[in-house]
């Protein structure tokens, strides 16, 4: 923390749209979010908010597809974001999961991946 008086700020690249606006976010003492500049829309100043407060990621990879003629990795991605401190079990957790043909797109892979509420699905045929 700074000087009293002084805020401490945090500098984001907004992605909520391509515009990529370089947001700064300015902490009140306690580390509440005070303040977001840059913005050109209220969406980066959600973000802005979102990513200090509780900062969430999605998930992509691939797993292995046993049947498939057509694939022999199967991409996947988290059916909802998760917490950035859960990503890496995610993707451990993950590791371990083979999917089985024919699969759609949509369809669960794995089910509550890592304890995290969060289901893995498919995101194309095989």
């Amino acid at each position: 923390m700074g000087r009293t008086g002084e805020r401490d700020a945090r500098a984001l690249t907004c992605i909520r749209c391509p515009r990529g606006c370089r947001l700064t976010v300015e902490l009140g003492e306690a580390g509440e979010v005070a303040g977001v500049r840059g913005n050109a829309c209220a969406r980066g100043a959600s973000y802005a908010r979102a990513e200090v407060a509780h900062p969430v990621r999605s998930v992509t990879t691939t797993v292995p597809v046993d049947g498939s003629a057509r694939l022999r990795r199967l991409p996947v991605r988290t059916e909802r974001e998760v917490p950035r401190e859960r990503v890496l079990d995610v993707v451990r957790a993950l590791a371990g999961v083979r999917a089985a043909a024919p699969v759609e797109i949509g369809d669960v892979v794995a089910e509550d991946v890592a304890g995290t509420g969060v289901d893995v699905v498919a995101t194309a045929r095989a």
